[in-house]
């Protein structure tokens, strides 16, 4: 069964050769690579253009297209029965491809759900994986979405679900895989299928990707009751700590730092393992980053799942004719 990876990308330029070499090095070559370029003024079609010589690459071009646009026209124009997703800026294990369609090809599935793991350069984006990405041992195999960054499924999956959601610019692969779930039940989970990326390497950056992940769960609908926990967390339960501290001091600062181990316990821990070998004053920075980027992440999420919403209530003909 022929084998079609896709990927969209725009204005990539260099950063998109580290994932082309990956797939020139995969023990189990695609048969057809699909890119769908979203209108990019830098150089990536011409960078694009020197892979075909390594690549079976077929280049598609749909200015102004979204993310779940462009894999939809990569999958549409794709010739094999079997879709590999990944995403520019990552890089793939030598076995992702054999590995991640395996149980497609063995008639086991029709959607193989792939992983990722950080691929860190500096100490900050150590400490940015290891709080907010999880581990293979925080994973419930069976209830595991996957990212479309490792995810492989029948063309017809795609089809009989209607493909990725174009009115989403993000969160689009959640919908996209509880579709298929609803359809297809669980996926089968293969953890050695791996995508190498690096996380982002400042807080802006990082508050910038957080703001545009709420604001997809909220045009989506996704996760409301994990949104609701943290307006209530930040809205009612740190003001009663707060007075707390004004009032009788050290109750106060002892539940503010209780609650404040709870919530950093499994990033600290994550972290603990990655850090060996660092120095003290170097380690002890680190830990004290987990706060830091956890509030710079809720605050984005805070201030992004409204703005999701309301859009979500100004465009309810739209979004109740695509559900």
């Amino acid at each position: 069964m022929k084998v079609s990876v896709i990927v969209t990308v725009k204005n990539e330029g260099e950063a998109i050769r580290p994932l082309l070499d990956s797939l020139i090095q995969q023990s189990q070559p695609p048969d057809e690579l699909v890119i769908c370029d979203g209108g990019s003024t830098d150089d990536t079609l011409e960078i694009l253009t020197e892979y075909k010589t390594w690549l079976p690459l077929k280049i598609l071009v749909s200015p102004g297209s979204n993310i779940s646009q462009g894999r939809n026209i990569a999958i549409a124009a794709a010739a094999g029965p079997i879709i590999a997703a990944t995403d520019a800026g990552v890089v793939l294990a030598p076995y992702w491809l054999e590995e991640l369609v395996k149980p497609i090809v063995m008639g086991e599935t029709a959607v193989s759900s792939g992983w990722f793991e950080p691929d860190p350069y500096t100490d900050f984006e150590v400490v940015m994986g290891a709080t907010v990405l999880p581990t293979r041992r925080d994973i419930v195999p069976e209830k595991f979405l996957p990212s479309s960054r490792s995810v492989a499924f029948l063309k017809s999956a795609w089809e009989a679900v209607g493909g990725y959601p174009e009115w989403l610019d993000y969160s689009e692969d959640l919908v996209f895989d509880f579709a298929l779930r609803d359809r297809y039940g669980a996926f089968p989970f293969v953890d050695t299928a791996v995508a190498y990326f690096r996380p982002r390497s400042d807080l802006t950056g990082y508050f910038k990707q957080y703001y545009n992940y709420a604001r997809g769960d909220g045009k989506a609908n996704l996760w409301p009751k994990r949104h609701l926990i943290r307006y209530f967390t930040y809205l009612v339960g740190l003001p009663y700590i707060l007075r707390l501290i004004w009032r009788e001091k050290w109750p106060g600062w002892l539940l503010l730092l209780l609650g404040s181990g709870v919530y950093c316990q499994k990033p600290a821990q994550r972290l603990w393992s990655n850090t060996w070998g660092w120095r003290p004053p170097s380690r002890v920075r680190a830990f004290a980053l987990i706060p830091i980027i956890r509030l710079v992440g809720d605050i984005a999420k805070m201030i992004g799942y409204p703005v999701g919403l309301l859009w979500r209530l100004r465009h309810r003909e739209l979004v109740n004719s695509n559900q």
